[in-house]
């Protein structure tokens, strides 16, 4: 299954916000709509796969699997909505252009999907991502 370029933009979800505001970003639920990517039809044919497929996000500033989405939204191919969170923060670039906020809005990566992966519970995510690489 081919990996795709695409453009991913992040906001905030009210699912998501649901869940932190009830306390439970330590709880599986907030996985389910945090580590997800909402791709257009067109982009799940040009990977040869359907929505649910776990798939990996990846550019320059690091990967991360999430589960793929059919968007609500659109159509739109070439771009992808992540839920502004710790799976989207690891592909968001650290440049701020002085503004003091990530560029969370024109994210450029490679799609590709890994149907024998999951994604990863935040607690683990977060020691992948910032405790394990200062081992």
């Amino acid at each position: 299954m081919p990996a795709i370029k695409i453009h991913v933009t992040s906001g905030a979800t009210v699912p998501q916000g649901v869940i932190i505001k009830g306390g439970g970003k330590k709880l599986p639920d907030y996985r389910n709509v945090a580590a997800v990517i909402y791709l257009d039809m067109a982009d799940f044919k040009r990977m040869g796969t359907f929505p649910g497929t776990a798939v990996e996000v990846r550019n320059e500033c690091g990967k991360v699997v999430v589960s793929s989405q059919l968007t609500p939204d659109g159509p739109h191919p070439g771009i992808a909505f992540m839920p502004r969170g710790p799976w989207a923060n690891v592909i968001i670039g650290p440049e701020t252009k002085c503004s003091g906020c990530p560029q969370y809005k024109d994210t450029v990566v490679e799609v590709e999907p890994v149907p024998e992966k999951a994604p990863l519970q935040m607690a683990d995510l977060m020691r992948q991502q910032y405790i394990d690489p200062l081992k």
